[in-house]
């Protein structure tokens, strides 16, 4: 009986090593429902450095995971940004941040010169450290959150340091819903009375660009400390 199941339990194991999904790659299912990969795990292709031509030496491919590396010369720094511009889609992102660390996955952002950062257009979905980073004492600043303006420990509910999370973006026609973990962030719609309060009483109540395009770029944040994304996937609507 003891060799029959240790039989019957290799089984299992390879079985489920076998028909486990890879990262970065997409599902049969996932390529008839109109997804696409953004990260290809292997090279920065169809990302570039805000305002650059190309991706600086800041983010590089390790272990199959974009990741930012803060301790190279200021001139290589800079948010990485997607080439092609997005209106309409559903966005899924696994992270993983380092002790203390903060960075953001943004969207909406219109590239231009006279912008110099990317969150002068783009909306942020918070990611962070919950435990050491300098934002944890802020509810709205919190993992998972609508940056500045909706968010909480209620919801906020990342793994620890060094885990993947699992992180999603819906934005359609202006409305935006957020999930971290599998749990709801952040649901809002933008120009709507909720929204204009909301805006009112963050720091970008006068910022007269933000989140005004509806057609944009995503970016991953540098925000000065060690951050890896993979598994980055699009699916327009």
């Amino acid at each position: 009986m003891k060799k029959i199941s240790l039989s019957i339990c290799a089984c299992l194991f390879l079985a489920t090593a076998t028909f486990a999904q890879k990262p970065n790659a997409l599902t049969s299912k996932e390529k008839k429902d109109g997804w696409v990969l953004l990260f290809d795990g292997k090279s920065t292709t169809g990302w570039h450095t805000y305002q650059k031509d190309k991706a600086s030496a800041a983010w590089s491919v390790k272990d199959g995971a974009l990741v930012f590396d803060p301790t190279v010369d200021k001139t290589e720094k800079g948010d990485l940004v997607t080439d092609a511009e997005y209106e309409n889609y559903d966005l899924t992102i696994e992270w993983k941040i380092s002790d203390g660390g903060n960075s953001g996955v943004i969207f909406g952002i219109h590239e231009d010169p006279k912008f110099g950062a990317t969150y002068q257009t783009g909306i942020e979905m918070q990611v962070l450290d919950n435990i050491n980073a300098g934002d944890r004492f802020i509810p709205n600043h919190l993992a998972g959150s609508l940056y500045d303006l909706i968010g909480g420990p209620d919801v906020s509910k990342p793994k620890p340091v060094g885990e993947w999370n699992q992180a999603r973006v819906l934005y359609n026609k202006g409305e935006i819903t957020l999930w971290l973990n599998g749990v709801q962030t952040a649901h809002v719609k933008k120009g709507s009375d909720e929204w204009n309060q909301l805006i009112a009483k963050s720091k970008f109540h006068d910022w007269e660009d933000f989140a005004k395009y509806p057609k944009g770029k995503i970016a991953l944040q540098d925000h000065g400390n060690v951050v890896s994304y993979r598994n980055i996937k699009i699916k327009q609507l």
